[in-house]
């Protein structure tokens, strides 16, 4: 483990710097910042010396969130600490080398967690079932037991608002439930808060900022897991949306941030069945006026499957 300051951006390969001062790039980047603020910012993800545990996996979103902190915490108004951190679940074919590098070249602090979770798993599930649910209870039994040992006070994952969308879609069509990923929430074992910082970004952005920067990227099938046909439906059924009718996106984004529990049917969040004519309710009683709705222009929209071509 290095313990270091690290700069505000890694240092750049040489193929990318042209890239990386262009005035596009920079309007990415100062966007990508700006948004990851506001989120830290809006739920209060980061105090005066907090310690941040940053969840790296190798892939775009975890290296664009931390490239985006460390540029924050230059110019934020407290003083927080930064820890990135790996899992090596000893996946066949796993890099080990690529992010000690990678964060030794950007002067990081980092802990490299290595746990043979890939045998468990094998051993347990059997031969053509998803791994995936197994798997991520292990690796967030880790996480937690090294956010205890490096004492972290937040623990920051990369899921961004492209995410937190298809969950919440994946769990109403398929679980019956209104349920997204959370900006914040506390640890499943009660002792540690996880935020989420790119709860504001599209993925779009982070990945055209990854490509920029020339991120030394680990393959996220290194397990031989495929990703669930359900959530492929949903991410096809967003892009297609995001072409189609520009702003419906951010509209959906917006609208976790407006909840109106009186116009839905959970008596666990309002009180029906207590309600009376003088119940004070939100947005009273606009059941029979039409929504006002954007003009969305005349389109065919197809709800593509896992094996359709884009």
């Amino acid at each position: 483990m290095t313990a270091a300051t690290a700069p505000a951006d890694p240092h750049p390969a040489a193929s990318g710097v042209e890239a990386r001062h262009s005035n596009t790039f920079l309007r990415l980047k100062k966007k990508l910042e700006r948004s990851v603020g506001e989120a830290i910012g809006d739920y209060n993800m980061i105090g005066d010396g907090d310690t941040v545990m940053v969840c790296v996996s190798g892939g775009k979103d975890s290296y664009t969130l931390l490239s985006c902190l460390l540029a924050l915490r230059e110019r934020a108004p407290v003083d927080f600490r930064i820890v990135a951190m790996n899992l090596d679940q000893k996946q066949p074919g796993f890099p080990d080398h690529v992010l000690p590098q990678y964060f030794e070249s950007i002067g990081v602090d980092y802990r490299i967690v290595t746990e043979d979770t890939y045998s468990i798993v094998k051993d347990k599930i059997p031969e053509g079932k998803t791994t995936c649910s197994l798997c991520s209870r292990l690796r967030r039994g880790i996480i937690y037991r090294t956010a205890k040992e490096i004492g972290a006070t937040r623990i920051a994952l990369g899921h961004h608002r492209d995410d937190m969308l298809e969950t919440l879609f994946l769990n109403l069509f398929f679980g019956g439930k209104i349920k997204a990923m959370p900006p914040k929430l506390v640890s499943d074992d009660g002792n540690h808060v996880v935020i989420r910082p790119l709860a504001y970004c599209a993925e779009a952005d982070i990945a055209r900022f990854a490509r920029a920067m020339e991120y030394p990227i680990i393959p996220c099938n290194l397990c031989g897991s495929l990703e669930h046909a359900q959530r492929k439906q949903i991410k096809a059924m967003l892009q297609g949306w995001a072409r189609d009718f520009p702003g419906r996106i951010e509209s959906l984004a917006t609208a976790l941030k407006n909840v109106v529990p009186s116009h839905l049917a959970d008596s666990r969040l309002f009180d029906f069945v207590s309600l009376t004519q003088q119940t004070v309710v939100t947005e009273g009683d606009t059941v029979f006026d039409p929504p006002e709705l954007p003009q969305a222009r005349a389109s065919v929209v197809r709800l593509q499957g896992p094996g359709d071509a884009r």
